[in-house]
């Protein structure tokens, strides 16, 4: 087996070719203080209507408890800043979720790296994660040394901003870990919680859920959004990119080179009254693939109606 330094370079440069715009590696440690902060979170309800995040703490915290034996805690960003974007009106949707839904996208990347780490060092025993496992992925990126946290809860950094997805690889393989970021480069800026039309951002880092339009349009299982939030919306029909289109590390965004990324043509194109008439099965046929799938056409139309009432 080569040299833990060795083996750090290979999954570096592997991850490199593979697409990642940025790989740190941490320790597989347990996050007292993460589960400290997360704890209180969750006791103030801002979870809202995500009862998953208060399932399975203990994993959550716990690298080892996902992986038996865990030593190390790859974190991996992949960007997916588009090379083309909305018109400014309705109806908007988040960039993220402009071509095919990404968990496919990073789990065949994630299934690459682990074969390419059992191919090239050995046998080892790894899982990938994307968000929707119970993985503190934002903690670990800092740990990782890839970025800090900023007011509006998402990772930044200071070469290319926030538009990008966080994976996590957990391996018991003993690799040399990177120093944690140890700064924050938000300063004194509030234009994320100023920006907010819903007021979700409570305070630096503190986010109500239940007040987030990305919750209100994609989480939320109600028949219908709260007639509170229906002069709020702005536009936003899937999502919300608010917080991140004012930050200004954000002008350092680079258009993604991942073709699965490419933007759909449905998605840059159609009316608010072309999405209202669509019908399910179109939807279904347009959208398979699409992290909109998630919402379901009936969430789409519901979505549509808040938007609609906000004289859009």
């Amino acid at each position: 087996m080569l040299s833990t330094e060795k083996n750090t370079h290979l999954i570096k440069t592997e991850a490199t070719r593979l697409g990642f715009m940025s790989c740190g590696i941490a320790k597989a440690v347990q996050l007292d203080e993460d589960a400290s902060r997360l704890e209180k979170w969750l006791e103030k309800g801002h979870n809202s209507g995500m009862q998953y995040m208060e399932r399975y703490f203990d994993l959550r915290i716990d690298p080892r408890k996902l992986v038996p034996g865990a030593k190390s805690v790859i974190t991996l960003l992949l960007n997916y800043f588009p090379s083309e974007q909305q018109q400014p009106e309705p109806p908007k949707i988040a960039k993220y979720a402009y071509g095919t839904d990404y968990h496919y996208v990073i789990r065949d990347k994630l299934n690459e790296l682990l074969q390419f780490i059992k191919d090239n060092i050995g046998e080892v025993t790894g899982r990938g994660f994307v968000d929707s496992a119970p993985v503190l992925e934002r903690s670990w990126a800092v740990r990782s040394g890839l970025g800090w946290v900023g007011k509006n809860g998402n990772v930044l950094t200071r070469h290319s901003g926030s538009f990008f997805f966080i994976a996590t690889l957990i391996t018991d393989l003993g690799l040399v870990a990177d120093a944690p970021f140890a700064t924050n480069h938000c300063g004194t800026c509030t234009r994320c919680i100023d920006a907010c039309p819903t007021q979700a951002i409570l305070s630096p880092k503190e986010i109500d859920a239940g007040k987030c339009i990305s919750y209100l349009t994609i989480e939320l299982k109600d028949a219908l959004i709260p007639s509170e939030f229906h002069s709020k919306m702005e536009g936003w029909m899937f999502g919300c990119d608010i917080c991140q289109d004012v930050c200004p590390w954000n002008r350092f965004s680079k258009e993604n080179a991942e073709p699965y990324f490419t933007p759909i043509p449905e998605i840059l194109n159609l009316s608010l009254r072309e999405w209202e008439v669509m019908t399910e099965e179109t939807f279904n046929k347009f959208f398979k693939n699409s992290p909109l799938k998630r919402a379901k056409w009936k969430g789409i139309q519901r979505n549509i109606k808040a938007i609609k009432c906000d004289g859009m």
